[in-house]
C-alpha cells in the first residue's frame, strides 16, 4: 500500500463511499444554485455554491486521505462495460483538474461582483463541474464491486 503497512483500518475503507456522497451532494447543491440563479435569487445561489464548495472541499481531503493509504482498484469489468468505464473514469479525471482553476474563477468573479466576467467562466464551469460531480458517482459504482476489502 502506498502510505499504510498492513490492513487498512475500516474507516479509510469508508472513504470512497463518502467521496460518492459528498459529489452527490456537490451535484445536488450545483443544480440548486442553478435553479436560484434562473430565478434571480442571487443569495440563495450563493449559499449553495458555498455549499458545493464545502462538499467539494470535504471530499478532495478525504479522496487523497484514501489514495494515500490504499492501493488503486482495477476494474475488473470487460467488454463494452469497460469500455464505458474508462471513458467516463478518463473524462473524469481530466476534467477535474480542468474544473479546479474554472470553479476558482468562477468563485472569486462572483465574490468580487464581476458579473459580465462571472457569467463567461461559469458558461464552461457549471456543466463540468455537474459532470465531474455525477462521473464522480458513477465512477464509486462502478468500481465498487472489485474493492478488495
Amino acid at each position: 500500500m502506498p502510505g499504510y503497512a498492513g490492513t487498512l483500518p475500516v474507516w479509510v475503507q469508508g472513504l470512497p463511499l463518502l467521496n460518492a456522497v459528498l459529489n452527490s451532494f456537490t451535484f445536488m447543491f450545483l443544480l440548486c444554485a442553478l435553479l436560484a440563479i434562473l430565478k434571480r435569487k442571487i443569495t440563495l445561489h450563493q449559499r449553495f455554491i458555498y455549499a458545493a464548495f464545502s462538499t467539494t472541499a470535504v471530499f478532495l481531503i478525504s479522496y487523497v486521505i484514501f489514495h494515500f493509504m490504499a492501493e488503486s482498484t482495477p476494474y475488473g469489468g470487460d467488454g463494452l462495460l469497460a469500455g464505458i468505464y474508462y471513458f467516463i473514469l478518463i473524462t473524469h479525471i481530466i476534467l477535474a483538474a480542468v474544473i479546479v482553476p474554472l470553479a476558482l474563477m468562477s468563485f472569486f468573479t462572483g465574490i468580487k461582483d464581476m458579473r459580465a466576467v462571472h457569467r463567461k467562466w461559469v458558461r464552461w464551469t457549471m456543466p463540468l463541474w455537474l459532470y465531474v460531480s455525477f462521473t464522480g458517482v458513477v465512477v464509486y459504482v462502478m468500481i465498487s464491486p472489485y474493492y478488495s476489502f
